[in-house]
């Protein structure tokens, strides 16, 4: 018998496929070679064995990207504020978050939007604090009312004070980025606290195709000097910045990936790292790139497999929308975005509550998600099949002249078996009328409404807040 449900899974790609994805990334970084502007990383990856030619071009060997995959860590343990475990990235296992800096913030109720601000930040970081089903944070927002170089660092200071939930965090560079490691050493009482149980993670990315800056590399190396978990992602375009086969997509996605996975696994052997990309397709009819296309998911959903076919944690999407308003477009793209991410066991999933090609925030997207992935997660429970949920004696007790309503069997499996929304509706159009007969998206703005009169964050301790602040008055780049 089974006592354990089986966890639904998805897939795409058969293992040939992934043999021959996986090859031809090993090509393009032996063959083709990587483009990089960082001379301590180009010596790393020369003092490794790699060919590193004049214009910084650097061809790395397969068997050395190999023991860069071997180092790694299959599964990364992620801890909150108050050092409580929270995530545990790796395997099947999925989380949720928001996204980071939009460009704009939306009035649902308007229609209209405005230029974000640091309190953009800081009321997505309450809202996403209130929801049980989002998992972390990111800003939501780049601040326009805040000095460019200071934007990210303020970001961070705003979302820890608003949410105890880990915190994935995006930099300018290597100063503001080590400003956010002092602010979550503070929180953590010491650097080997912080070690010990990460409460941050960093996201950087290269810029497709095959060229590596030296600001993306260089808070790469800064993530693996201090241990901290680092997202090294590229965002090739099919059919701009990368070939427009979804295959050949692919492969050079996985081949930047595992540049910087290169690099930083000579820099500290064993450092915690996350994989992926995100697979923009170019509309050749509007000149936007899709989040939501087919061949965006269908390159997205490889991406993942073939972080489960390295045994690597992998960086993921849900949540999101190409939609300019939560609307109908907005429900279905992003509801089968999380549907896809989760089925396919992609780790790490952000831009939960994003519209508009990743330019404008909803915070109604996200309490509407919120409701979505809880559902998704009660399917991926799956069918726990044994004595008991087979119900054989249940069954024979009622029989042909019985009902299961009163039985006690019925009772006592009801709240395990039933999934029960909050938003959706339910109800027969009688009683829905006359509760008000409101819409999903109005049910959404009155929930968040109370979140954001009812919602208190737990507070940092004043004396690591007071910390906080003097670090944050006294940056400069």
């Amino acid at each position: 018998m089974n006592d354990i449900a089986l966890k639904p899974n998805l897939s795409f790609l058969s293992d040939a496929d992934k043999d021959q994805i996986h090859q031809a990334a090993l090509r393009i970084l032996s063959e083709i070679g990587m483009k990089l502007f960082h001379d301590e990383a180009l010596a790393l990856l020369k003092d490794a064995g790699c060919i590193v030619e004049k214009g910084g071009i650097a061809k790395i060997p397969g068997k050395l990207v190999q023991q860069a995959i071997d180092n790694a860590p299959g599964n990364i343990p992620i801890y909150d504020r108050e050092s409580n475990p929270a995530m545990d990235l790796g395997g099947h296992r999925s989380y949720f978050g928001t996204g980071s800096d939009l460009i704009y913030s939306l009035d649902s109720k308007k229609n209209q939007r405005h230029q974000c601000v640091l309190d953009d930040v800081s009321l997505a970081a309450r809202v996403a604090d209130a929801l049980p089903n989002i998992d972390f944070i990111m800003s939501f927002a780049h601040p326009s009312d805040i000095a460019p170089e200071r934007a990210y660092l303020l970001s961070f200071q705003v979302m820890a004070a608003n949410s105890t939930k880990p915190i994935v965090c995006t930099a300018k560079g290597r100063d503001d980025l080590s400003e956010m490691w002092q602010i979550a050493r503070i929180l953590r009482n010491g650097e080997d606290s912080l070690r010990s149980k990460p409460y941050f993670i960093h996201y950087a990315e290269p810029i497709s195709p095959l060229k590596h800056p030296f600001d993306s590399v260089d808070k790469l190396l800064f993530c693996a000097e201090k241990s901290i978990p680092v997202i090294y992602s590229p965002a090739p375009i099919a059919g701009s910045t990368a070939p427009m086969t979804i295959a050949g997509h692919v492969a050079q996605g996985m081949a930047e990936s595992f540049c910087g996975l290169m690099i930083h696994q000579l820099k500290s052997k064993g450092a915690p790292f996350l994989m992926g990309m995100g697979p923009a397709v170019l509309d050749m009819a509007t000149g936007e790139c899709s989040y939501n296309a087919p061949e965006y998911l269908l390159a997205y959903l490889a991406a993942i497999e073939m972080s489960h076919y390295y045994d690597l944690p992998n960086w993921g999407y849900a949540g999101t929308s190409d939609s300019q308003i939560p609307d109908e477009q907005a429900s279905f793209e992003a509801g089968l975005l999380t549907f896809l991410s989760t089925m396919a066991g992609s780790n790490l999933n952000h831009d939960v509550g994003y519209l508009d090609f990743g330019r404008t925030g909803s915070l109604e997207m996200i309490v509407i998600q919120d409701e979505c992935i809880d559902q998704v997660r009660r399917l991926c429970r799956g069918i726990p099949v044994n004595d008991e949920m087979l119900a054989l004696d249940v069954i024979r007790e009622v029989g042909s002249e019985g009902n299961f309503l009163t039985h006690p069997h019925s009772l006592k499996h009801l709240r395990t078996t039933q999934w029960r929304p909050k938003l959706s509706n339910r109800l027969g159009y009688l009683e829905w009328k006359a509760s008000g007969g409101t819409s999903l998206l109005e049910r959404a703005q009155q929930r968040l409404k109370n979140i954001l009169h009812e919602h208190r964050p737990l507070p940092t301790p004043q004396d690591q807040a007071q910390k906080i602040q003097k670090r944050v008055d006294q940056f400069r780049t």
